[in-house]
């Protein structure tokens, strides 16, 4: 094929403009990202930000996977720790840690990314909502394989240990969006540990 064939190579770095999308819709939720806040930050025309990332639903979808890649990656390394309780501990170390970085948006963005969400903001409502639950899965196979081993004791209730750090991780994602400091945040995380079932 013919160079002239392949067509013009874009004159953007996508993955850059991606990261800066991921950081509108983190800072100002999807409902409160509008596409002239969007195109400006990722420094590209409407035109460039369909032929690229499709839709805004399309980008926010994208954006959510860069942010798993990235502020987000804590949840994979936290399932690789070797016990239930660091899993648990890595978990919600991370979210205090990844909520309160210098130079983003506080919090979390698969919470702050539907807060306050109209009409118009259900979808990001129902994508995030699967996103939480899909972590919530994993935490939860995570902790029915540590019952398996003995990790765990045989009365532990893998479901509802996976929803209690689910639901502790996503209010300190609340709490540092409202300015918490990493330090008061992973107190709050020791002490839902003092609580972790014996094995």
């Amino acid at each position: 094929m013919r160079a002239s064939q392949i067509g013009r190579p874009r004159a953007f770095d996508a993955e850059a403009a991606l990261e800066k999308a991921m950081t509108v819709f983190w800072a100002q939720g999807y409902e409160g990202a509008s596409l002239t806040d969007l195109t400006e930050a990722m420094g590209i025309s409407r035109k460039s930000l369909y032929a690229a990332y499709g839709n805004k639903e399309d980008l926010f979808r994208k954006a959510l996977r860069r942010y798993e890649e990235g502020p987000g990656a804590y949840v994979a390394e936290a399932l690789r720790e070797p016990t239930a309780r660091e899993v648990a501990a890595a978990f919600l170390a991370g979210a205090a840690r990844s909520g309160t970085m210098p130079g983003l948006p506080a919090g979390c963005l698969g919470v702050q990314g539907a807060l306050a969400a109209g009409g118009t903001g259900r979808t990001a409502r129902d994508i995030l909502a699967e996103w939480r639950a899909h972590g919530q899965a994993l935490l939860r196979d995570r902790f029915r394989q540590a019952v398996q081993t003995g990790d765990l004791p045989d009365s532990a209730d893998p479901e509802k240990i996976a929803r209690y750090v689910m639901t502790i991780a996503n209010g300190i994602a609340v709490q540092a969006a409202g300015g918490a400091a990493c330090e008061d945040l992973q107190q709050v995380a020791d002490a839902t540990l003092r609580n972790w079932p014996p094995a």
